[in-house]
């Protein structure tokens, strides 16, 4: 039950402590709880089937207080007979009205986003190096402290794990925004964006599981952001394995990556949830090697399910990369891999891929020169998005911030 904890941390144990060791020694979850029947765990772990019932009813009790189930006001079921419809923390006409964005400040971004980057959710933007992740991140730090509906008049925190904040840039985007939004109850500053620099994988997780939740409620945070979330994982288990060489000790390696991602996840998720923030995390991608470079084309009856069932048949439709079956869609040719895995496109709420591709030129003694670069902005999964998925949107990286290029 070592992970009992982590899934609910205000879990009252006292009651429970006789259990707890036999229920770990035999490696009962909390998952196993929840799914298996009663009787047979109290088979493998040697414990009474009343207690283990007892415990069992605990847990999902907890949980459903953590989703806010149960009646509204504390008592029993409602007269429909299901007394956990009526006080789910979310749901139906009570998510529209309480729905919130913190914009991009540009109309055709944030229609491509369904209004902007949503109170409540984590929401990640992956891309190689200089497509404007960070230019992004930056503008949201700043557009947060404005008020409905550009901004929910927060403040920001913004924990990076590469490099120190880029207070240059910032300054510079603050001084657009005060000659944009001039007429301000409250003014936009620098010193309304927290930021702190975590050096490695300890220092990340110690922020963020010990301090985070502090200073967002000390300082009336709007918007995390974690730039990036891959560099200290990658730094951390890129290396071969405690024991060098691969084999076991890399396997045991990407098994504690994967349970450190679900519970980065997992925190992440109940953060956003229960203070009603936005989450945003940037994330590095690889080249992508494969057998196929082209594109794989749309299944038909025809295509046999092992081919369904590949890797870089599936890949397409949560990475942004490859999910056309045509190569003049921007990043068709030089397809990219989020970093991370599976693993954690499944903790997250919405992707967004931002994709870059150089334009030539004619140079000197007839050799291609390179004249700028153009980027898109793609959103892969996005519920709230309607119709939305697969869309790419051009924009260009200004003085002023971030704009999409209109009849494109």
């Amino acid at each position: 039950m070592t992970d009992l904890l982590s899934t609910l941390p205000a879990f009252p144990t006292k009651p429970h402590a006789h259990l707890l060791p036999s229920l770990e020694k035999n490696h009962i979850t909390t998952t196993d709880l929840l799914t298996l029947d009663a009787l047979e765990i109290a088979k493998r772990a040697r414990l009474p089937l009343l207690d283990v019932r007892r415990l069992v009813g605990c847990v999902v009790a907890a949980l459903h207080g953590e989703l806010g189930v149960g009646a509204p006001d504390g008592g029993g079921g409602g007269s429909d007979g299901v007394g956990g419809l009526a006080g789910l923390r979310r749901c139906g006409a009570d998510v529209v009205r309480r729905w919130r964005c913190i914009s991009t400040l540009d109309e055709r971004l944030d229609e491509a986003l369904g209004g902007g980057v949503p109170m409540g959710y984590i929401t990640e933007f992956a891309g190689e190096s200089a497509t404007g992740k960070s230019q992004l991140l930056l503008l949201l730090s700043l557009a947060t402290q404005l008020p409905p509906p550009h901004g929910v008049s927060k403040s920001t925190l913004y924990i990076s794990t590469e490099a120190p904040l880029s207070t240059p840039r910032l300054s510079q985007l603050l001084r657009s925004l005060q000659t944009r939004f001039p007429d301000r109850s409250t003014p936009i500053s620098m010193d309304r964006v927290y930021s702190i620099l975590c050096a490695d994988l300890e220092a990340q997780e110690h922020i963020l599981y010990y301090q985070v939740e502090v200073a967002v409620k000390r300082y009336g945070v709007g918007l995390v952001v974690l730039d990036s979330v891959a560099a200290n994982f990658r730094a951390e288990f890129e290396r071969g394995g405690d024991g060098g060489g691969g084999g076991v000790g890399e396997g045991v390696n990407m098994a504690k990556r994967s349970a450190d991602l679900l519970r980065l996840g997992r925190f992440l998720t109940r953060l956003a949830r229960d203070h009603d923030i936005a989450v945003v995390v940037a994330n590095q991608v690889s080249d992508r090697f494969s057998s196929n470079p082209i594109p794989i084309p749309t299944p038909t009856p025809s295509t046999s399910t092992s081919t369904i069932l590949t890797l870089d048949h599936q890949q397409r439709w949560f990475t942004g990369w490859g999910d056309t079956s045509t190569n003049d869609s921007p990043g068709s040719l030089s397809p990219k891999t989020p970093s991370l895995g599976l693993t954690w496109a499944n903790c997250l709420s919405a992707r967004i891929a931002l994709i870059k591709e150089p334009v030539y030129g004619a140079g000197a003694e007839g050799e291609k020169e390179l004249l700028r670069w153009r980027r898109w902005m793609k959103v892969v999964f996005a519920p709230w998005v309607e119709g939305g998925d697969g869309r790419e949107v051009e924009f260009v990286i200004a003085e002023e911030g971030v704009s999409g290029v209109s009849g494109v």
